[in-house]
């Protein structure tokens, strides 16, 4: 029995026009929510924790998703550690904050998966979260990030404020961010693929050597899994939310080049990072505390992705 009725509730989502957001937004909407504020950056900078109080007395949430970050691939994590630090961090430190400070009945906030080790064992536990260093690459964003289930736990322990942190795996699926300059790798092969076939090129050159493995989530998936626990679950311990199966980047780029019809050669750049060795999560604990599985296969996500790319294309919007 949901422990919240959306059709009551005031809802702000951070970052509800981005990719992630967008899909949260329409669950919400789906389960009867009809109050929901989307800020924007060019209105309400979270980074300002001025803006951040005016937006909580502008909008009056019972209930806040914090999805907004600032993010990218390695080459733009690589280009703006500071920036990514320090940005992610503040606008957690000020929500959390300016949370408090109104009264907000619930607050739920994504961290990442780059939060965990290097060489986290496999499955990732969220008990492993702090048992070593980030991968170099995005480290500054990951513990930005992860500062969240700390501000969590410390919040709820001193003020009785209920929070939760949850940890999405890779997201991928229509609308995301095909920017070759920051995007994630799915769009990203997506996009050399389809070029490359439309310019009838013989190959693309990919970054690493195809060796690290990636767990996928679809984007429609992780909406319902955070309005989920939005609904069911009131703990501040961290929850992955993820498959809990894994494939290589150079099977992904196999399976991109094919299903986009792109028949020439991958070429590995090997003096380019290869990011985190392994990445698969332990994934029992979302089911467990809120019933949450993941239902679209990986094979239905990226025909849905790739058509997606195809369409807005065609349409001369990307």
């Amino acid at each position: 029995m949901s422990t919240i009725d959306f059709a009551q509730t005031s809802i702000v989502v951070t970052g509800g026009a981005g990719f992630l957001g967008s899909f949260v937004v329409e669950e919400l909407r789906r389960r009867g929510a009809t109050r929901v504020f989307v800020p924007r950056s060019h209105d309400y900078d979270l980074v300002d924790r001025q803006a951040c109080r005016r937006l909580l007395l502008d909008s009056k949430p019972d209930l806040v998703f914090h999805l907004a970050a600032r993010v990218g691939g390695i080459g733009a994590n690589r280009e703006n550690p500071g920036r990514f630090l320090f940005e992610n961090a503040a606008m957690g430190l000020n929500l959390f904050e300016e949370c408090r400070l109104a009264k907000v009945a619930k607050l739920v906030a994504t961290g990442t998966i780059c939060a965990y080790p290097k060489f986290a064992p496999l499955p990732f536990r969220e008990d492993d979260l702090w048992n070593g260093y980030p991968e170099e690459t995005n480290a500054p964003y990951g513990i930005a990030k992860k500062m969240m289930s700390v501000l969590s736990q410390g919040y709820r322990e001193q003020y009785g404020m209920n929070s939760i942190v949850l940890y999405p795996v890779n997201l991928y699926g229509p609308r995301d961010n095909f920017n070759p300059g920051s995007s994630h790798v799915i769009p990203a092969l997506i996009r050399k693929c389809v070029e490359a076939r439309q310019a009838s090129r013989d190959e693309i050159v990919l970054w690493g050597d195809g060796s690290p493995t990636r767990e996928f989530l679809y984007a429609a998936d992780a909406a319902r899994g955070l309005v989920m626990a939005a609904a069911d679950y009131n703990a501040s311990d961290p929850v992955n939310l993820g498959t809990g199966r894994e494939i290589s980047i150079r099977d992904l780029a196999s399976m991109i080049a094919e299903m986009t019809g792109f028949t020439g050669r991958l070429r590995w750049d090997t003096g380019q990072p290869n990011g985190q060795p392994r990445r698969r999560l332990d994934v029992s604990r979302a089911r467990e505390r809120f019933g949450f599985e993941a239902t679209t296969s990986f094979a239905d996500g990226l025909r849905a992705t790739i058509a997606y790319f195809e369409d807005q294309r065609q349409k001369g919007a990307l």
